[in-house]
């Protein structure tokens, strides 16, 4: 009996400890999002399916028809008076496109006049391209994990199950996602375009380098060539001295200083 009451109490630390550490995060969905059949056995099937990033994802399951009305739901649809919202632990995987998916999903309930409904057998699947083991292994996980917190609709999780419903995800919003995420992939694929030319380019560059020293070369020993003969003086023809007789500056009336100017100028 003591060993009992022991398991049952470390049981139930176990859960304290896990309700206290993880704290779930709430999306909402539009009701334009979701598919719901006609009333069988007083169950609609319905499937929520969102595959832009960060979500990935499809969800299936039976939802109760609300007072037994079978046409309560589809008409709420129409209305706006239906909608998802889905619990999840915050824990992404990265897809095979790049990009960051959350993925740690583990319930999910619909709301109709902003009240919650019934569901059975719901069943997650996650879509490419986040939908490899390890982000099967994360879905696992957090299925797990968020049992742990038994239900989540309602109590201590309602402000922040209402703040979410406020700015449902819709089909305006999810093409905006995807317009953004499509202009993002076209930035990328310029900017891969772009690498390429410059590699493209580094590869020339050494080419066109080795013919341009090659001009330089020829162009500097041209200029050289032309420098030097610039700088060679041109032959010029020796003039004559005119041969002056000794009896020029040997005047007797001349200086001695003026006799030895005549003779340095006819030298």
């Amino acid at each position: 009996m003591k060993k009992l009451i022991a398991v049952l109490f470390l049981a139930f630390a176990v859960v304290c400890s896990a309700q206290s550490s993880l704290k779930p995060e709430f999306q909402a969905f539009s009701g334009a999002l979701l598919k719901l059949k006609k009333v069988e056995k007083g169950y609609h099937k319905f499937r929520l399916t969102v595959d832009v990033n960060p979500w990935a994802f499809q969800a299936d399951g039976e939802v109760q028809a609300p007072g037994g009305d079978g046409d309560a739901l589809i008409t709420g649809l129409f209305d706006g008076d239906v909608y998802a919202v889905l619990a999840y632990v915050p824990s992404t995987a990265a897809g095979s496109d790049g990009k960051e998916y959350q993925v740690g999903l583990f319930d999910m309930m619909l709301y109709f006049d902003d009240e919650p409904t019934k569901i059975r057998n719901l069943r997650f699947k996650l879509l490419p391209p986040a939908n490899d083991e390890w982000a099967m292994g994360i879905l696992k996980d957090a299925l797990e994990s968020g049992s742990l917190l038994g239900n989540v609709w309602g109590g201590k999780y309602d402000k922040a199950i209402t703040k979410a419903s406020a700015d449902p995800m819709d089909k305006a919003k999810l093409r905006a996602l995807q317009k953004k995420s499509g202009k993002k992939i076209d930035e990328d694929a310029t900017i891969n375009a772009r690498k390429r030319r410059v590699e493209a380019d580094e590869e020339v560059a050494p080419k066109k380098k080795k013919k341009a020293a090659m001009e330089d070369d020829a162009s500097f020993n041209k200029r050289k060539r032309r420098v030097e003969a610039e700088e060679e003086p041109a032959p010029t023809k020796k003039k004559k001295k005119k041969k002056v007789s000794g009896d020029e500056c040997d005047d007797p009336s001349l200086s001695i200083k003026e006799k030895r100017r005549c003779q340095l100028k006819n030298k």
